[in-house]
């Protein structure tokens, strides 16, 4: 389990801004903090060595970019042992559909959102790139109809 680092609220305020726009400049973001942008690139760069701030990510449409079918695939691994999952979440994260994976609990032991061109390329990817395989025994097809983004981690500071 990762370990926290101590934060203080000048901490706090960088990462509530950087959330909700990766873009901000540096000067934007120390005069946010309510300090000089030097410091503030000191703090940044800590909260990255830290291993707090992860990267940076640009959102995509995925049916401007012509897939606009998306889906959650519940797979299921027999057997389900390490080497076996290893393998699986290789070859599934090199797919081009694959638009993020999780390994959960429950009665499957993986969820794969895909992102497909339209209902012929899902069954494609389906039967081609999973249940061709020989480690999955299942997969349960859910479509998505609409998608919404979560909040940010960290709540706006009250005031």
């Amino acid at each position: 389990m990762a370990e926290s680092i101590s934060m203080d609220s000048v901490d706090l305020t960088i990462l509530r801004v950087l959330q909700n726009d990766a873009r901000t400049t540096n000067r934007d973001l120390a005069a946010a903090a309510g300090i000089a942008p030097s410091t503030c690139m000191d703090r940044v760069a800590r909260l990255r060595a830290a291993g707090v701030i992860i990267g940076y990510t640009v959102r995509l449409d995925p049916a401007r970019l012509g897939r606009g079918l998306q889906a959650f695939l519940a797979v299921t691994l027999r057997p389900h042992r390490r080497p076996v999952v290893a393998g699986f979440v290789a070859a599934v994260r090199a797919l081009p559909q694959v638009r993020a994976l999780y390994h959960v609990t429950g009665r499957e032991d993986f969820l794969v959102h895909v992102a497909v061109t339209d209902v012929s390329d899902l069954q494609r990817v389906v039967l081609d790139e999973f249940t061709a395989r020989t480690e999955v025994a299942s997969v349960t097809t859910n479509l998505i109809y609409e998608e919404w983004p979560g909040p940010p981690l960290l709540p706006a500071e009250s005031r």
